[in-house]
């Protein structure tokens, strides 16, 4: 059984390209089952049946270990029975029938209108910066919150994404999925100074080709110097929330349900596929309602 792990776990490197903690996780996840088997005196690949993975997953959270956890040990142990069926070491999969455990859905967090505000307000004018960055953070943030996009989706822009007269932009998301996303005036008049009197000057120096947002040489932003804006003006605006690029996106959607939109025009203009992945921001909203209701009113 060890042969077959190591074998395992080499196709998820080789073949899979799975990434060296996901490799080192599910090797601790293997090394757990085989000895849990060893107590249960099974050593034949074969022998192994629908009970003895149910009362593996059951010895883990007794062990103490957290749902999730629970769930990548799962998670592990399907994916070598399909690996040992692929290979045609065995023909069943005693994992067939197993269910996760439930995970809790944690609320993401969210930003007030008036912390927005606050960040938005932060980036100015400064005798040290020569290239005009300030108007491009700017106007990446002012464009995160207008459209709710992932950090992935506002380094892809490019410059003809960006519709003016329609007031949309063309968003390429997960799996290059395009669709289309309004954004506000606001965002779009701090993203046409931008192009004038930064992105112009930051042009003429580097092969910037169509991207819309670009770094100090003239290359497409990354994912970490967005993070980083966010980190700068967060600081600047004095709040003390954990705030990354996906607390925008977050704040966008929470914002337009507390204004009162459809949830399925939220799941549209975020591209999720799934309309249940949209409704944990319902649950953020009820939690913005009881605030109201605990605020305001006199038996609160």
């Amino acid at each position: 059984m060890i042969e077959y792990c190591k074998s395992y776990l080499h196709f998820l490197a080789l073949e899979k390209n799975a990434s060296r903690n996901t490799i080192a996780s599910y090797k601790l996840d293997l090394q757990r089952y085989l000895a849990f088997l060893e107590r249960s005196s099974v050593r034949d690949i074969r022998a192994i049946n629908e009970s003895h993975t149910a009362q593996f997953l059951s010895s883990l959270r007794n062990d103490g270990l957290s749902p999730r956890s629970v769930t990548r040990a799962l998670s592990a142990i399907k994916g070598f029975h399909k690996f040992l069926i692929g290979d045609g070491v065995t023909k069943k999969n005693p994992t067939e029938a197993v269910d996760a455990p439930k995970l809790p859905r944690s609320l993401p967090d969210v930003l007030s209108q008036h912390e927005i505000e606050a960040i938005l307000s932060q980036p100015s004018a400064s005798t040290k910066d020569k290239k005009n960055l300030w108007l491009r953070d700017k106007a990446i943030l002012e464009t995160m919150y207008a459209s709710g996009l992932r950090v992935s989706e506002v380094i892809g822009l490019k410059q003809s994404n960006v519709f003016v007269a329609e007031m949309l932009l063309r968003v390429f998301g997960k799996g290059s999925k395009e669709r289309i996303v309004p954004i506000g005036g606001s965002a779009l008049r701090w993203i046409e100074r931008y192009k004038k009197e930064c992105r112009a000057l930051l042009a003429r120096r580097g092969k910037s080709e169509d991207a819309l947002f670009l770094n100090a040489r003239a290359a497409p932003m990354t994912r970490m110097a967005v993070w980083n804006i966010a980190q700068t003006y967060t600081k600047k605006a004095g709040i003390t929330k954990e705030v990354h690029p996906h607390t925008f996106r977050h704040s966008f959607a929470t914002h337009l349900l507390e204004g009162g939109a459809d949830l399925r025009a939220v799941q549209e203009m975020l591209g999720h596929s799934d309309i249940a992945t949209t409704q944990i921001y319902t649950h953020i909203d009820r939690e913005y309602l009881k605030e109201v209701h605990r605020t305001f009113h006199p038996r609160g």
